[in-house]
C-alpha cells in the first residue's frame, strides 16, 4: 500500500490523480475535508470520472502528531512525503521547523519502525547550494548554513537531514529539488497566485532568475523513481530557467490579458519589503512582502536537470506549453 502525505496539496492532488490509475492501494493524509474538495477539482482537470478519488483512503491525522500517524503507517510499503509548510514569513519560522523537520523525522522514524521498501521526499530547490562562479546549479553545490538563508531554506534542508538518515538505517530514499513548481488548481496559494494576480491585473515585475517546472513532470519523476532501482540519490527537477517577467508575460498572453507593464528595481522592494514589516509589527497583519521573497524577485539562480535526464532518459515539458495548459484550467 501507498502512502501520501500532503495529499490536498498541489504535488500532493496531482499525485494522487496518476496513482489511483494503477492497481495499488492508496491511502493519503489529510487535516480537514474541505480540502479534499480541492483534491476533487484538481481530478476534474484530467478526467470527468467522479469515481476514482474513491478509489483513495482518505486518512485524517496531523504528521507531527506521533499518535496519530502511527496506524496511517499499517500495511505501509512506499511513501510519498509531500507535505510541507511554505512561507517566507519569519514569523513562522518556528511553525515550519515544526511541520518541516519535525514532521520528516516523525515519518522518518515511522517508515523505519514500518520497513517500508521507499521513501520519496519533496524537496526544494531552496535546500540546494548557491551557484559557483556563475555555473549552473547542480546538485552537488552543497548548501552553506553560514549564509543568510530563509526560513523556508533552512527548514527544508532540515528535513532533507531527517530524509538522509532514513537511508542510514536501511529505508531506500529518492529526494527530488523541484523548482517553483506550476499547476492547476490552489489558484489563491503559491505558485497559483501568479496566475491570479496577473489575471486580476497586476502591473509589476522583476527580472530575477530561477527554474520552474511543471507540477505533471514533477509527479512523473517521482512515480519513475519510486518504480525504478535508482535509491539513495537527491534529483533538481527544473525545466527551464526563466525570468518572472518572462513568466508573467506568457501568464499574461495566456489569459488573454495586459502584460504587466511597470518594473520594480531592488531599491523599490528593499523599501517596501522594511515598510511591510513595520507594519506587520504594528498591525499584526502578514508582512505583504519580506526580505527574503524580495530578495528571491531580484536574485539569478539558474538550475541544471541533466541528472535526472540523463537517468532517465526524460524531457521536461516546455514552460510556455505548462503555463498555456494551467491558464486553460485557470478559474
Amino acid at each position: 500500500m501507498i502512502l501520501v502525505t500532503g495529499g490536498t496539496g498541489l504535488v500532493g492532488a496531482h499525485l494522487l490523480y496518476h496513482l489511483v490509475k494503477s492497481d495499488e492501494k492508496i491511502r493519503a493524509i489529510y487535516r480537514s475535508a474541505e480540502k479534499i474538495e480541492a483534491v476533487k477539482k484538481v481530478f476534474s482537470y484530467y478526467s470527468k470520472d467522479e469515481t476514482l478519488i474513491s478509489k483513495i483512503e482518505w486518512f485524517k491525522a496531523d504528521i507531527t502528531e506521533v499518535p496519530a500517524m502511527i496506524p496511517a503507517f499499517v500495511g505501509i510499503k512506499k511513501v510519498y512525503h509531500c507535505a510541507a509548510f511554505i512561507s517566507f514569513n519569519p514569523k513562522d519560522y518556528r511553525e515550519m521547523r515544526k511541520v518541516n523537520i519535525h514532521g520528516t523525522a516523525i515519518i522518518v522514524n515511522l517508515c523505519i519502525d514500518a520497513k517500508i521498501d521507499k521513501l520519496c521526499f519533496v524537496g526544494s530547490i531552496a535546500s540546494v547550494g548557491d551557484s559557483l562562479n556563475g555555473n549552473l546549479i547542480t546538485e552537488e553545490n552543497e548548501w552553506n548554513k553560514e549564509a543568510d538563508n530563509s526560513g523556508y531554506s533552512i527548514t527544508k534542508f532540515g528535513a532533507e537531514m531527517e530524509v538522509w538518515r532514513a537511508s542510514q538505517e536501511g529505508i531506500e530514499v529518492a529526494i527530488v529539488n523541484p523548482g517553483v513548481i506550476l499547476g492547476s488548481g490552489f489558484w489563491n496559494a503559491g505558485s497559483g497566485k501568479l496566475f491570479s494576480q496577473v489575471y486580476n491585473g497586476f502591473k509589476y515585475y522583476t527580472e530575477g532568475i530561477t527554474g520552474f517546472v511543471g507540477v505533471k513532470d514533477v509527479v512523473k519523476a517521482m512515480i519513475l523513481l519510486m518504480n525504478s532501482d535508482v535509491k539513495n540519490e537527491r534529483f533538481i527537477l527544473v525545466s527551464e530557467n526563466k525570468s518572472f517577467k518572462e513568466i508573467f508575460f506568457l501568464i499574461a498572453d495566456a489569459l488573454g490579458k495586459k502584460r504587466p507593464s511597470k518594473k520594480i528595481k531592488p531599491w523599490h522592494t528593499a523599501i517596501f519589503w522594511r515598510f511591510s514589516a513595520l507594519v506587520s509589527k504594528i498591525t499584526g497583519v502578514t508582512p505583504l512582502l519580506s526580505k527574503y521573497s524580495a530578495r528571491s524577485a531580484h536574485s539569478i539562480s539558474k538550475y541544471s536537470s541533466e541528472k535526472f535526464k540523463k537517468t532517465f532518459d526524460f524531457q521536461f515539458e516546455k514552460i510556455e506549453n505548462v503555463v498555456k495548459k494551467v491558464s486553460n484550467n485557470f478559474e
